[in-house]
């Protein structure tokens, strides 16, 4: 017996389950026991339950409003349809989310990347400084596609030089500051701009060689949308699912007592 237990502890799935069913047993098992005790196995039982759901509603609430607890999943930029990596800044249009076409016939790399820089700034897209976080997310989402899905480049070949963004508003609101009612949003999307990087010679025992760009190639262009996910769902499920539980068991001890108040008063002797 004593080898049987010990045996426990090398098998992490048996030892998960029992940790969870000792757990129910010690503390809704023992709340059950004491109620149980006093006022009967089932009104004891029917307590116990309503005051679980209750805790499960407001442990729920306090998940979705801070966004903690069991999480949906996360928001995360995906790449956009039909056209995800466009090697030519003339082609940005047919993304369907550049309003015009880009003309950079006759212009090198450096000159048609400045005139595709201006032309979305002229659209309303906005340029992420390099101390804004999402600038990050961004260029990490990239680098996923356009290494691993893609396959266009290696780690270090290229660089990331801009980040534009646009979209994502908010609606409805009542005027400018009151968004308590915004559960609605546009689309958002992000433009990253890479431009390949020149092939060097590393030497062993020299430090590595600052990179420099690659003129003769164009820039990329990673475009994708945002998902916004699903961080608060669960919570939102549990507590939902949790509040009727609750207040459909308070009513029921709620008509339980009042009943009882009728039969006893039916009772009572008449004075």
């Amino acid at each position: 017996m004593l080898s049987a237990l010990l045996a426990v502890s090398w098998e992490p799935e048996i030892r998960g389950w029992i940790i969870v069913i000792i757990s129910v047993v010690v503390l809704m098992g023992s709340t059950y026991l004491i109620l149980g005790t006093n006022l009967g196995a089932r009104l004891g039982f029917l307590i116990a339950i309503t005051g679980l759901a209750g805790w499960m509603m407001s442990m729920a609430i306090i998940w979705a409003v801070y966004g903690i607890g069991l999480k949906g999943p996360e928001p995360t930029w995906h790449p956009h349809e039909p056209i995800a990596i466009v090697r030519d800044g003339a082609l940005l249009d047919r993304t369907e989310i550049v309003e015009s076409p880009i003309d950079i016939k006759g212009l090198d790399s450096i000159a048609a990347a400045k005139k595709v820089a201006d032309q979305l700034v002229s659209e309303g897209w906005e340029s992420l400084a390099e101390s804004n976080p999402q600038r990050g997310q961004a260029i990490a989402s990239a680098d996923e596609l356009i290494q691993i899905e893609a396959k266009e480049f290696a780690a270090g070949e290229y660089v990331a030089v801009a980040v534009y963004d646009k979209g994502g508003e908010r609606y409805p609101k009542l005027g400018d500051a009151i968004d308590f009612l915004a559960f609605k949003h546009k689309p958002r999307y992000a433009i990253v701009e890479v431009a390949p990087l020149v092939v060097q010679r590393a030497e062993p025992g020299r430090a590595p060689a600052r990179p420099v760009i690659d003129e003769a190639q164009p820039h990329r262009y990673i475009v994708m949308i945002r998902d916004l996910g699903a961080k608060r769902r669960p919570a939102f499920l549990i507590g939902f699912g949790s509040g009727l539980i609750f207040f459909l068991l308070a009513w029921v001890l709620h008509r339980r007592e009042t009943l009882l108040r009728k039969n006893l008063a039916l009772k009572s002797p008449v004075a």
